[in-house]
């Protein structure tokens, strides 16, 4: 238990008029039953504010027990008002709460002695005045203030409650009845030495809580979000691998797979800028809307172009999605159409190369009206995969080399050493993944994302 004592002061020298400041106080008297006295009081006025710590699991709840602080250092000392006063964000003094006896809230600005609370905030020492009717004995820049509001008698007390918050604890008295003591300012001093340490009990455990309601949000949207991904799909003449990790509990990169009107299969591969959250719901939005509008409209170009222009009218500039759309038919033939997405790389069995494939027009929400009017139409044969990816496999780099990034040649010439080792796409693309993540170090940057498509004899 911490109790206010007095630092013991130097003596003072014969004649030299250094005289021990009277406003600080000891808390122990050396008086056996008086001490005992006010020890109890104060752990019973520490156990009931402890108690109300153990119950503050919200930002409401701690301004509750702020209250209750001020209301008891009313009832404590006997004064007619008090101000809880703290420096937060700017660093300016602001009263946090303002209550009167009586346990009635104080609306408005409440005026108070603003010399006081300097002083106490820049000292760190308590304060305790009693004045006349006109201010006298005290500093010229108090007895202004304090004739101005009426003020008899005032207290204050600093508080320290952590970090960059502090402040002070303020009781003050209109009534001449009431003329703080000594012994007044020791105990009141000991109690806040006490708040101190309820307030920063309560705005850590209040952190905690926040932390803790974040992160199982976040866990929640992975958890969703996890649960929206695709499963691969059984179509005629195909093998599909698909993967993602995200760079924090959510992605925004996305696949997707879908039949369209005609029976072709539409596989889909989209990079939103940035990740978190904010990019998860970007991802969201345009996975719905390329759904649906590849579902209505047979023209693959009208289909992206309508797309964007949904797109563009409701996300914020600087936000924008790299897409890539592969309609599969059962021949063999796929309609491609890249809207700024990282070049997908087609590898041909029989030729044994790589074809990479550009883009067709920006990204989407880039530019309002762009009108996709170009797609491609390949031709795959029995034992070609085709490899699309997001950039977050292309600048995958070792941890403390940022200039060192694996780069479009480096993730084609690791794809083509894989992929005549083994038959099995999954095999094949998992052992891709592998070499991608040792040359990076495990470490994961931004979003991943890789699809995989093989043609096979149908």
């Amino acid at each position: 238990m911490v109790f206010w004592r007095k630092k013991t002061a130097a003596r003072a020298a014969p004649g030299s008029g250094t005289e021990p400041n009277p406003d600080r106080a000891q808390f122990l008297t050396g008086d056996a039953l008086e001490d005992q006295r006010r020890t109890d009081s104060l752990l019973a006025e520490v156990a009931a504010i402890s108690g109300r710590v153990a119950q503050v699991t919200e930002a409401a709840d701690l301004n509750e027990l702020l209250i209750y602080i001020v209301d008891a250092s009313i009832a404590r000392t006997g004064a007619e008002r008090g101000l809880l006063i703290l420096a937060e964000g700017s660093g300016e003094l602001e009263v946090r709460v303002g209550r009167k006896h009586g346990k009635e809230t104080i609306t408005g600005s409440p005026r108070y002695s603003t010399s006081a609370v300097h002083e106490v905030v820049e000292s760190g020492e308590p304060r305790k005045a009693v004045f006349n009717a006109s201010g006298a004995g005290e500093p010229i820049d108090l007895a202004q203030s304090v004739v101005d509001l009426k003020l008899r008698a005032l207290m204050c007390v600093p508080i320290e409650a952590g970090g960059n918050l502090r402040g002070v604890l303020y009781v003050d008295s209109k009534a001449a009845t009431r003329e703080f003591e000594l012994r007044d300012l020791s105990y009141f001093s000991a109690l806040s030495v006490q708040i101190s340490v309820a307030l920063k009990s309560a705005a850590l455990h209040v952190d905690s809580l926040e932390r803790a309601r974040l992160e199982q949000s976040l866990e929640n949207a992975k958890a969703v979000q996890s649960h929206l991904m695709p499963t691969v799909p059984d179509f005629p003449g195909l093998d599909i691998f698909a993967w993602y990790r995200a760079a924090e509990s959510t992605s925004g990169d996305f696949y997707d797979f879908f039949k369209t009107r005609d029976g072709r299969l539409a596989v889909v591969v989209g990079d939103v800028t940035g990740h978190g959250p904010a990019s998860a719901l970007i991802n969201a939005q345009a996975q719905a809307s390329l759904r649906a509008s590849i579902r209505i409209i047979p023209d693959l170009c009208e289909a992206v172009t309508e797309v964007n222009a949904d797109l563009a009218s409701r996300i914020d500039d600087g936000n924008f999605v790299t897409l890539f759309v592969a309609l599969f038919s059962e021949d063999g033939s796929v309609q491609v159409l890249s809207a700024g997405h990282t070049p997908p790389q087609l590898w041909s069995a029989s030729k044994t190369g790589v074809r990479r494939i550009a883009a067709h027009g920006p990204a989407l929400g880039m530019v309002d009206d762009f009108p996709y009017d170009q797609a491609d139409t390949l031709r795959m044969d029995e034992g070609d995969v085709l490899l699309i990816f997001t950039d977050g496999l292309t600048e995958a780099r070792p941890p403390n080399q940022p200039q060192n990034l694996l780069g479009e040649d480096g993730l084609e010439k690791l794809f083509v050493a894989r992929v005549g080792e083994s038959a099995d796409l999954k095999t094949f693309s998992d052992g891709l993944l592998q070499s991608v993540l040792d040359f990076a170090h495990g470490d994961c940057e931004d979003d991943m994302t890789l699809v995989a498509v093989r043609r096979k004899s149908p």
